[in-house]
């Protein structure tokens, strides 16, 4: 068989496999909330899974055989170093514990909590952009490779990879993108160890690859052509460019790494998820195309720039050329799965944007999520109907994708201060954005037209990073700091027991071991900045603190011991209070007596939203009453702590009487 045949079986095959995750999926899907985060209940393995697939996208396939070949082994494995561990781990570590407690959806729901409205629709329009711009650069690159193999036409090529994710995306929204990733992610993970394999059959031992090294230096450090890639140079490629680029600005301040925190079922799942896939993708991808690059300087040097015509960066696809038809077939295949992962996830996370962040506060602001499920269908087909004529734009992917580096550069900077310098204002903020997404822009205008090459001095998002880290501090350190930061905040003694209700019903919450920003937003089923203010509040009035005024104890409040409970806690509340538990908390346990389908028919039942039973579900974890375990969706079971306080109230003198059982907006 020919290889167009093969690899046409191979494509079939796969679509058949997304279609079906998306079909799988969809009755998943009860609202925006379960389309764009999955209810909170990804687990550990499938979302180290998705973290790791994300990153096996376009991009590694071209730079990591293309800079070994540039610049030597270490040159490209330290390019994935930076992106893996300094990007991605680094994220889970420090990033994910405070951005599963804020409960915020998306980056720019956070920023509108910590800072203002301004910052939030600034950086939403500029996230969507740049997120457009990662994609269609992202498919439009595996559309070019396919191609070149098949001799297909691009049109007809590019229209059919957006038909299928598209189709399966509208289908079943995170869930089916969370699926499919993971089935991507298991074929990378296969076909690049198998391709590693036919090259060392073919040409030979590390040592037959390395003695044809063409290159003056060590085949580790030095490129064919004696390139090395440098330290702390201002150009691109440098470590210090590679550091800001690929793992300051293409994750910190990438909406759609946020959703994969917020997805998850626990800040622990968050943070572990991003570390082991971190790692994963290290040791497998990484590596597998590093090696991969080597084997196509030594033993094809006199193919690529400056000894032949051919670009690095196509090493990958001039190394398949060699291969035995079927496995050049499912490399590609991988490599084409690895790009639809990337530009799917990218999709969701623009969408998710558009939808929380415009539709629902512009137009539809007391939409519940349950009203949201079409609307968010449809904003997604739209946008992915834009990137896909974007795609045809003369020169469209190219400067969409060097755009996209200004649109999420500013957003990383605050990310990062507003989570650790409590002193950065919203006025700071704000500026911060405008000057440093502006200065990127205007420069990448600049350069790209030849009207200033600044390539030729430092890379464009050097000039970014300075740019917004400048303006947000200065304009910080000459703007009034919010109230926590303010001196003499924390010894204040200006307490009140007079509550709103909802004040009241926000204070119940945290007494029963509600006691993060995202279980409050969750239960109150509301936008985190409309929960914020109302935390806010609490906290200037002294009626709660927070654990810590910087990092994720911020998100984790406690109520002053001078409150009397009373104060807050409606009528008749107390009858589990010993145990610290609702009237809900408790008919969730006795519903799991019957298992976990007796527990879902009553929320189907009482409409509970997925988020509200979500965060009963993990409050109860956490307070050890119950079990949990699932690859895919949440599935838990009581412990012997949750049997003992059933039994402890089931065979008491005063059984439980129906009227007392609350509503679910009662909690």
């Amino acid at each position: 068989m020919s290889f167009n045949s093969v690899f046409l079986l191979f494509f079939v095959a796969f679509v058949a496999l997304l279609v079906a995750g998306g079909w799988i999926t969809r009755k998943w899907v009860t609202g925006s909330n379960d389309y764009f985060i999955a209810g909170r209940e990804v687990g550990l393995l499938v979302n180290i899974f998705g973290v790791a697939a994300i990153g096996f996208a376009g991009t590694i396939i071209t730079l990591g055989p293309g800079l070994a070949i540039m610049t030597g082994f270490w040159g490209s494995f330290g390019f994935g170093l930076i992106y893996g561990i300094g990007g991605l781990a680094l994220y889970g570590l420090i990033f994910a514990p405070y951005i599963r407690r804020s409960g915020a959806h998306t980056l720019s729901e956070w920023l509108e909590m910590r800072f203002d409205k301004r910052t939030r629709t600034l950086v939403t329009v500029a996230t969507i952009l740049g997120l457009l711009g990662i994609m269609a650069n992202n498919v439009m690159s595996m559309a070019i490779v396919t191609t070149s193999f098949t001799g297909w036409p691009l049109l007809a090529t590019l229209s059919a990879i957006f038909a299928m994710f598209l189709l399966f995306t509208y289908i079943g929204g995170f869930w089916a993108v969370t699926l499919t990733d993971f089935m991507q992610m298991v074929i990378g993970l296969i076909a690049l160890p198998v391709m590693l394999i036919a090259i060392i059959s073919k040409f030979g031992g590390l040592s037959t690859a390395t003695s044809g090294w063409p290159g003056p230096g060590s085949y580790w450090t030095s490129g064919i052509a004696g390139g090395e890639l440098p330290i702390l140079s201002l150009q691109y490629p440098s470590v210090l460019t590679f550091s800001i680029l690929f793992a300051c600005f293409l994750v910190w301040g990438n909406n759609y790494y946020w959703l994969r925190v917020s997805s998850t079922r626990s800040e622990r799942t968050a943070k572990l998820s991003f570390v082991f896939g971190a790692l994963l993708l290290v040791l497998v991808p990484i590596t597998v195309l590093a090696f991969t690059g080597l084997y196509a300087g030594s033993v094809m040097g006199d193919q690529f720039l400056p000894y032949g015509t051919v670009d690095p960066t196509a090493a990958f696809g001039v190394v398949l050329r060699t291969l035995p038809i079927v496995i050049a077939a499912f490399a590609l295949l991988g490599a084409l799965a690895a790009s639809i992962s990337t530009s799917t996830t990218a999709l969701i996370g623009a969408s998710s944007t558009a939808v929380r962040d415009l539709y629902q506060r512009y137009v539809r602001p007391n939409a519940t999520s349950k009203e949201l499920k079409v609307p968010s269908k449809v904003i997604t087909m739209i946008l992915g109907l834009v990137v896909w004529l974007l795609c045809f734009y003369p020169g469209g992917p190219l400067y969409l994708f060097a755009f996209s580096t200004a649109w999420l550069g500013a957003p990383s900077i605050l990310v990062f201060l507003g989570m650790w310098w409590k002193r950065t204002t919203k006025t700071g903020a704000f500026y911060g954005a405008v000057v440093g997404i502006s200065a990127t822009a205007v420069f990448t205008v600049l350069d790209l037209t030849g009207v200033f090459p600044l390539g030729t001095y430092t890379h464009v998002g050097v000039v970014g990073l300075l740019a917004t880290v400048l303006t947000t501090v200065i304009v910080s350190l000459l703007t009034q700091p919010d109230y926590y930061a303010r001196e003499g905040f924390e010894g204040a003694t200006d307490m009140t027991n007079s509550f709103s209700d909802e004040e009241k019903r926000v204070l119940t919450y945290i007494h029963y071991g509600y006691d993060t920003m995202a279980e409050i937003s969750d239960m109150l089923g509301v936008d985190s900045s409309v929960s914020n203010k109302i935390i806010e509040d609490l906290d200037q009035r002294h009626v709660i603190g927070r654990k810590k005024y910087s990092g994720p104890g911020f998100y984790t409040f406690h109520i002053r011991e001078d409150i009397e409970p009373d104060a807050y806690l409606p009528e008749g509340s107390h009858r589990y209070a010993a145990d610290r538990l609702t009237e809900n908390d408790f008919t969730f346990l006795e519903k799991l007596r019957g298992g976990m389908d007796a527990l879902n028919s009553y929320v189907k039942e009482k409409e509970f939203d997925s988020l509200h039973a979500s965060a009963i579900l993990s409050k109860l974890i956490k307070q050890g009453y119950l079990a949990e375990k699932g690859l895919w969706r949440r599935h838990v079971t009581l412990s012997p702590q949750g049997k003992e306080v059933l039994e402890k109230y089931n065979f008491s003198s005063d059984p439980i009487k129906p009227e007392l059982q609350q509503t679910p907006a009662g909690g």
